[in-house]
């Protein structure tokens, strides 16, 4: 009779972690330089060309741009390809309509159901914002600008709000990098956070919300209705110096 295979319990031994796919990497990149602005907005994307610089075929490149296009970070048009993602005045707008009502939602959950752990998370993260600040490390400040926003949802306690946000954190990443080269928009906006995380420790949700609206109302009037394409009216007019 054959012996059976041995079980192990307990035993200490880790399960070793599957590597990514090709494509999920591929995918992880494409993102990560969307959101960092190394692909700017509006930015046409030759799959041969990607697939050159990234040293792969074309397969996990077509893969990876196609998921892109249902995170709204590409734009896809027949006959003439892939674009990173550019949005107009009216869609900014709309973007700061909703992140106001989902991280407002989310702060006054987040207040009332997990005061301290929520402020103490907040609080790691304006330390690491400090100390990005200090070093002139703008790439890590954003990604926890991005972290700062993201905490509101994890301690909501709300799987409805925060699938909801994940499904457009990648655009409104992407957006917060393209506004921080506007003049003195991170050093406004790393006052307010250090304003709300005051206040969310004084579980003030009124005044947090205040602060909430006048940080996220920024974005919403930096461009004019009749803007039709942020990235294109950016590279019209030159930032004055």
């Amino acid at each position: 009779m054959a012996d059976k295979p041995k079980i192990y319990r307990n035993s200490g031994v880790r399960r070793i972690e599957r590597p990514k796919s090709l494509a999920q990497t591929v995918l992880s990149h494409l993102r990560s330089s969307i959101i960092h602005g190394d692909l700017e907005l509006g930015q046409p994307l030759s799959e041969r060309q990607l697939a050159d610089d990234l040293g792969v075929s074309k397969t996990p490149v077509r893969e990876a741009l196609a998921q892109l296009r249902n995170e709204g970070l590409v734009l896809i048009y027949p006959q003439r390809g892939a674009f990173v993602f550019t949005l107009s005045a009216r869609e900014v707008h709309e973007i700061c309509e909703f992140r106001s009502a989902v991280e407002a939602a989310a702060l006054k959950l987040a207040i009332s159901r997990n005061p301290e752990t929520f402020a103490a998370d907040l609080g790691a993260v304006v330390t690491e914002m400090t100390a990005a600040q200090q070093r002139g490390d703008q790439r890590a400040y954003l990604e926890l600008d991005t972290r700062f926003h993201a905490t509101f949802l994890e301690h909501c306690g709300n799987s409805y709000l925060r699938d909801a946000y994940e499904r457009n954190v990648g655009k409104i990443a992407a957006l917060r990098t393209h506004l921080a080269t506007k003049p003195l928009h991170t050093k406004m906006s790393f006052r307010e956070h250090r304003q709300m995380l005051e206040t969310v420790r004084q579980r003030d949700l009124a005044a947090t919300l205040a602060i909430l609206d006048v940080h996220i109302g920024r974005t919403r009037e930096t461009y004019s209705a009749e803007i039709e394409d942020i990235a294109a009216a950016d590279k019209e007019v030159p930032e004055a110096m």
